[in-house]
């Protein structure tokens, strides 16, 4: 077929693809397009696609070869076309889903008893002298206790305004990272455990050995810690127990195939961990700008108070009415 009678036998399809881009491109117009409308354009995207890939076979001029990529890219932005923003949809999703899957998956439950019955034997350990003298130094190390009571040995007054977006940005880094070693490590599950117990086991200690009478340290790491120390533990709670229930899908996959068992659990798990990103967000906002301020303790311990009446509120209120069976 000659190239004249190729582009007279096409001509009339990108015509047709053209004209109704034109009508897709009309928000009133898309709305009264019937079901076959929407079948033709998607053939007639397909064909003009097939012509754009044989243009070179075709032999086809070079205005028609960049005719045809408009053409395309345009049919493709209209066939493709992002979704509208459902408030409905996702004030469901935030309101009930998260919150109920969270209260009620045994993996999250596993790992806040975990985490939280390490990190208070850690600190109860690290705070006495008598249960366990050397325990302390044992976990948490000389270089680490030095330092701590080098960080916190002065009032906290303030640090210049500048340098508190930087750490925050730092924070944010850094406290995410530790979420997503637990993420990440659960998909193994014992990996993932270790990783969380010991974080639970080292803060703890050091949440233990700064409460001693003997540390005038520990009025200054309170005064810092306080604010921002609900949302952070909460965060890591969760990426652990996110990282879990992903390991246990490979063991129990109840009749599915590993990956499918994976791919399946994921898309339960991950609004899970979406919510921990964002206690870790908030936690490094206020890490950066609130914890190092000279506001008093009052206020600061005010904020913890509200953040942990928020959690309880989202997580165990919006959580509890109905159960919501894991995947796996």
């Amino acid at each position: 077929m000659k190239v004249a009678e190729l582009l007279d036998a096409r001509r009339r399809n990108w015509s047709e693809l053209e004209r109704m881009c034109v009508e897709m491109e009309s928000r009133k117009q898309r709305r009264k397009l019937s079901a076959a409308a929407l079948a033709r354009f998607a053939a007639l995207y397909r064909a003009a696609c097939a012509d754009l890939a044989l243009a070179d076979s075709y032999q086809l001029p070079e205005n028609t070869v960049q005719y045809l990529h408009r053409l395309v890219g345009r049919a493709h932005n209209q066939l493709y076309r992002s979704q509208r923003f459902n408030v409905q949809k996702w004030t469901q999703v935030l309101l009930e889903d998260v919150p109920r899957r969270v209260f009620n998956d045994r993996c999250v439950q596993a790992v806040f008893v975990l985490f939280w019955g390490v990190f208070i034997l850690s600190a109860v350990f690290a705070s006495s002298k008598t249960l366990w003298p050397y325990y302390a130094d044992a976990m948490i190390g000389d270089a680490t206790i030095e330092q701590l009571e080098d960080n916190f040995k002065d009032p906290i007054t303030g640090r210049d305004p500048r340098q508190n977006f930087q750490m925050a940005g730092f924070y944010i880094w850094n406290n995410t990272g530790i979420g997503l070693k637990c993420f990440a490590g659960g998909l193994v599950v014992i990996p993932g455990l270790f990783i969380m117990l010991f974080n639970a086991a080292h803060l703890g200690a050091c949440f233990g050995y700064m409460a001693r009478p003997d540390v005038p340290e520990g009025a200054n790491f309170f005064h810092f810690v306080t604010a921002h120390g609900p949302f952070e533990l909460t965060a890591i709670v969760l990426s652990a127990g996110a990282g879990l229930r992903l390991g246990v899908s490979w063991v129990a996959t109840q009749g599915f195939t590993r990956p499918d068992s994976l791919r399946r659990t994921a898309e339960y798990a991950m609004p899970i961990m979406g919510s921990a990103m964002v206690m870790f967000f908030l936690a490094a906002l206020i890490e950066g700008f609130l914890s190092p301020s000279g506001a008093p303790y009052a206020l600061k311990a005010t904020v913890a108070v509200l953040s942990s009446g928020l959690l309880m509120f989202y997580f165990v209120v919006l959580g509890f009415p109905r159960r919501e069976t894991p995947p796996s």
